[in-house]
């Protein structure tokens, strides 16, 4: 349930009532916010004359809810918006790993090249074996903080566990929760309390109710910036690396308030079928695509496989504008 009450009340006051409730609080600018289990359906009527308007739920997805907030967040991503009233598909592209500042200069003067605005790469990956390339940590955190200020990009990258989520945020402008580490609530509650954008894959193996509720955290606890990712799940299919589940895409732009981005690298797994995936993407009009491109996949040190070499990145480039045209959409 959540409730909004008077800002009149007080501090103090609204503070007592969330306890009371059990309930999250968060401070705004004209009300204040509690936001309780969706097992809630009624308000307390001691409070009622403290109360502007209440919203009840069905299950917990209730910030990211359509029926609290019908329109699409509109959160600054970098240096565009997405979500709200814009009709943007942000473009992000860069290597899966920080492997080297030569690389990762490349990488930059890539997207510069096209005009791209957000490079997306690994500092700490969270690998399935401990004798893969780990990432190059804080190092790999300073080669990013150098692109942007070298080529004026934005930075994404990922967080592995709680023990570096405070560098991460430090150094990023959007901060990526990877698919493995979508449940850490170390990491969920530590994004609460910034106000820089955030970007939740969905786990492999999780539920649309389940990922929507990993925003929760973040959104319950006053960040308001929260995208969702969906990058495949793992289905009976072996040819592909995962399955990229477009009918929970649509689920998610319907039913909840959060802008969606789609990564069809992680999904295909394989290089050949990202440019079609990619595509398809588009067209569903959703508010970013992320893809790995390296400039020389077969010695990357990480998913070499699915990534896009330079020239095959600028090609598929070329093809996604008529797509998100007929969309109603621009790519940026």
């Amino acid at each position: 349930m959540i409730i909004h009450l008077k800002k009149s009340i007080g501090l103090d006051k609204a503070h007592q009532i969330a306890e009371d409730n059990k309930a999250f609080l968060i401070e705004k600018e004209d009300k204040y916010v509690l936001i309780s289990s969706s097992s809630q359906k009624e308000v307390n009527p001691n409070y009622t004359s403290d109360v502007i308007e209440t919203f009840v739920f069905p299950n917990d997805m209730q910030l990211s809810s359509r029926e609290y907030m019908p329109q699409t967040r509109e959160i600054q991503f970098g240096n565009v918006k997405i979500g709200g009233n814009t009709n943007h598909t942000i473009l992000i592209g860069g290597p899966c790993s920080v492997e080297s500042e030569g690389q990762i200069q490349q990488s930059s003067a890539l997207l510069k090249e096209l005009n791209l605005t957000m490079l997306r790469a690994g500092c700490y990956k969270p690998r399935t074996s401990p004798y893969s390339f780990q990432g190059l940590g804080l190092e790999g955190l300073k080669l990013l903080a150098k692109m942007r200020e070298e080529h004026g990009l934005a930075i994404i990258t990922e967080v592995r566990d709680a023990t570096h989520v405070h560098e991460v945020i430090a150094y990023s402008d959007i901060i990526q929760i990877g698919a493995k580490a979508m449940y850490d609530q170390g990491i969920l509650r530590a994004c609460a309390k910034t106000n820089k954008p955030v970007m939740i894959k969905r786990g492999f193996g999780s539920t649309l109710q389940e990922t929507v509720q990993c925003a929760e955290f973040v959104l319950s606890g006053g960040n308001d910036n929260v995208a969702l990712c969906e990058r495949g799940i793992r289905t009976f299919e072996t040819k592909t690396r995962f399955t990229l589940d477009l009918t929970g895409v649509a689920y998610l732009k319907e039913y909840t308030n959060l802008p969606v981005i789609l990564d069809p690298s992680h999904a295909m797994g394989h290089a050949y079928g990202v440019a079609d995936l990619t595509r398809a993407c588009t067209a569903m009009g959703v508010d970013g695509l992320i893809i790995e491109v390296h400039p020389n996949p077969k010695v990357a040190k990480s998913d070499a496989s699915q990534q896009l070499n330079h020239e095959q990145f600028k090609a598929l480039y070329k093809t996604l504008p008529p797509v998100a045209n007929a969309v109603g959409r621009i790519i940026v």
